[in-house]
C-alpha cells in the first residue's frame, strides 16, 4: 500500500475522532513560533549587527581623519546593501508571525525554509535534519506548511527519547503530495560519537494533539505511526498580487 493511499484511507478514522476546538488551533500555532522564536530573532539580529558593526567601522575612519571619497563612496554603498538585506529579513520574519492567509510556496523551498530554522537547535539534541523533498513546480499554502512541517518535527524530536536521524520526504501527483516527516532512533554504536545535550525547550513539548489541531484547522489529512507523521497537503494556486520588494 503506498503512502498517499495510507493518508487517504486515515481520514475517515481522524474525523470519527471528533473535531479539536479552534483555540487548540491557536495554541499550536503560538506553541510552534514560541520554539521557533530563538532562530527568528538570530535571522532577525545577524544583519543588523552588521550594518552597526559598518557604521561603527566608518565612525572610526572619520575620527582619524577624512577618507578618500572613494573610500567614503565604497563604505555608504556596502552599508546601503547591509541595511536592505536587514530589511528583507526583517520582513521575512514578519511574516512568520503574520502570513498573509494565500500566499503559496514550492514545496521544497517550503520545507527548506523550516529545516533551516530548526537545524542549529536539532543539532544541540544529536538530532540531525534532512529534506529530501524533491524540486518541483508544485506550490502549497505556506502558512499551512509552516505550521505543520515544524509542529511535526518538533513533536516527534520531543517524543524520541535518544538522539534521531528527521528526514522529510514527499510524493507529488498532479493535486497534491503526501508529505512524510520521519523521525528515526539512532543506534548507539552507529559510530557517529554524538549525544544528545539535556537542552529544554524554550517553551513547553509539542506533541501529536497539537499537529492535529493544527491540520483540522488547515484542512489537511495526515496519520501518525511511532516514527513517522504522514500528511496530504493539496496543490494551492496563488490569489495574491504580486509585491514590489523595498529597494
Amino acid at each position: 500500500m503506498s503512502v498517499a493511499t495510507q493518508a487517504a484511507g486515515a481520514a475517515a478514522a481522524q474525523q470519527a475522532a471528533g473535531r479539536r476546538p479552534r483555540t487548540n488551533a491557536e495554541s499550536a500555532r503560538y506553541s510552534v513560533l514560541r520554539r521557533l522564536a530563538p532562530a527568528l530573532k538570530h535571522d532577525m539580529v545577524v544583519n543588523l549587527q552588521a550594518v552597526a558593526m559598518m557604521a561603527e567601522v566608518l565612525s572610526a575612519r572619520l575620527e582619524k581623519g577624512s577618507p578618500s571619497p572613494a573610500e567614503l563612496e565604497g563604505s555608504i554603498s556596502k552599508m546601503n546593501r547591509l541595511a536592505r538585506d536587514a530589511v528583507m529579513t526583517s520582513l521575512k520574519v514578519a511574516a512568520w508571525i503574520s502570513p498573509a492567509e494565500d500566499e503559496t510556496v514550492r514545496l521544497r523551498e517550503g520545507v527548506d525554509d523550516c529545516v533551516a530554522l530548526l537545524r542549529s537547535s536539532f543539532n544541540f539534541r544529536g538530532c540531525t535534519l534532512a529534506n529530501e523533498v524533491p524540486a518541483a513546480d508544485f506550490e502549497v499554502s505556506q502558512v499551512a506548511l509552516r505550521n505543520l512541517v515544524p509542529a511535526a518535527l518538533l513533536s516527534l524530536a520531543d517524543a524520541a527519547a535518544a538522539p534521531s536521524d528527521l528526514v522529510v520526504t514527499a510524493e507529488i501527483s498532479t493535486g497534491f503530495a503526501v508529505l512524510t516527516v520521519r523521525c528515526t532512533p539512532r543506534q548507539a554504536d552507529d559510530g557517529l560519537g554524538i549525544d544528545a545535550i539535556a537542552v529544554q525547550p524554550g517553551y513547553r513539548a509539542l506533541d501529536w494533539n497539537d499537529v492535529q489541531a493544527l491540520a483540522l484547522a488547515e484542512g489537511i489529512e495526515l496519520f501518525r505511526t511511532q516514527e513517522q507523521i504522514v500528511m496530504r497537503i493539496p496543490r494551492m494556486v496563488a490569489t495574491t498580487p504580486l509585491q514590489i520588494a523595498p529597494v
